[in-house]
């Protein structure tokens, strides 16, 4: 079995820059691939989540300039946040700082209480993934768009004329797409045309299968193969709270039994083998990269717990 092995944290819930700092250069030095946050700007419970929000493409660009390995990237960002000509300049500029590890992943937004908090619009469902649809048309041709010549998009939601399409992102044709979500219909036809990699997050393996099916499906009605690009990597996030001992295993899951608007979850909590278990399931049925979210950022033990018993089971 070999699975690729990232972390994910979800900074809203309470982390300045410095915690994601350490955090990061941690799982860096532990193996870990990649290092992923969320981009939301208010949590989605009770607590406040002090000292507050930080902003995930600033938070990445940092972090790009304190590691040297690790790659680097969002599940996901919502469209709703940035228009898409500011956005594909900041992610390839935050590429070229890293030297070619930025990763962009992007969806349609769904979380409305933050939007209605910060003054932002949060149009029907509809219309978020019709802009989804024309954001990533836009920032990929702004990305394959050749030195020299301009991109041009007219479209219901944005127009471009002549943008020089600079900076370019180190990475050819461009950082990595990841397109992800439970959606049945548009997700998978929207991954299986623009993307790199198609997330199921956080659900059990029965439910990551049938979407790993929509998702290939869909790559075969698209004629993704007959464009001559690779297949989409499949991977899917995991709820870890793993320990040496149920104790420590049910500390860590403590703060996954707080009240939430986030869907329903399927958590792995128990011990590094259940995990190796859990993970060699989604492994069987496509999946080749695991997004482990881990819930406090203080918890370096728990990145180091997985290194050292969880990695190398993995042919990482």
């Amino acid at each position: 079995m070999t699975l690729r092995i990232c972390v994910f944290i979800e900074p809203h819930r309470g982390a300045d820059h410095d915690d994601q700092l350490r955090f990061a250069q941690r799982a860096e030095a532990c193996g870990f691939e990649g290092f992923f946050r969320a981009d939301h700007y208010q949590t989605m419970g009770a607590d406040p989540g002090l000292p507050g929000p930080t902003d995930a493409w600033l938070t990445l660009a940092a972090l790009a300039r304190e590691t040297s390995r690790i790659r680097l990237g969002t599940l996901v960002t919502p469209v709703t946040f940035r228009l898409p000509g500011p956005l594909a300049l900041m992610v390839a500029q935050v590429d070229r700082m890293s030297g070619g590890r930025v990763e962009l992943g992007l969806g349609a937004g769904w979380y409305e209480r933050e939007h209605i908090s910060y003054g932002i619009p949060f149009p029907a469902a509809s219309e978020r993934f019709d802009r989804l649809e024309e954001q990533l048309s836009v920032i990929t041709g702004l990305w394959r768009t050749p030195v020299g010549e301009t991109f041009s998009h007219r479209g219901n939601h944005y127009r471009l004329l002549d943008a020089p399409a600079l900076p370019k992102p180190v990475q050819v044709p461009g950082p990595p797409i990841i397109v992800g979500g439970r959606g049945p219909k548009r997700t998978p036809e929207l991954a299986a045309r623009y993307a790199d990699e198609f997330n199921m997050p956080f659900k059990s393996v029965t439910e990551t299968a049938r979407a790993y099916r929509r998702v290939t499906e869909a790559s075969a009605r698209t004629g993704r193969a007959d464009t001559g690009r690779p297949p989409l990597v499949l991977s899917a996030g995991v709820v870890v709270a793993i320990g040496r001992t149920p104790a420590d295993a049910r500390r860590r899951a403590a703060p996954l039994h707080t009240e939430s608007a986030l869907p329903p979850e399927d958590p792995l909590i128990g011990s590094p083998s259940q995990l190796v278990d859990r993970l060699g399931e989604f492994a069987t049925i496509g999946a080749s990269r695991i997004h482990l979210r881990l819930t406090d950022f203080t918890d370096l033990d728990h990145l180091e717990l997985i290194a050292g018993e969880v990695l190398p089971q993995l042919g990482t």
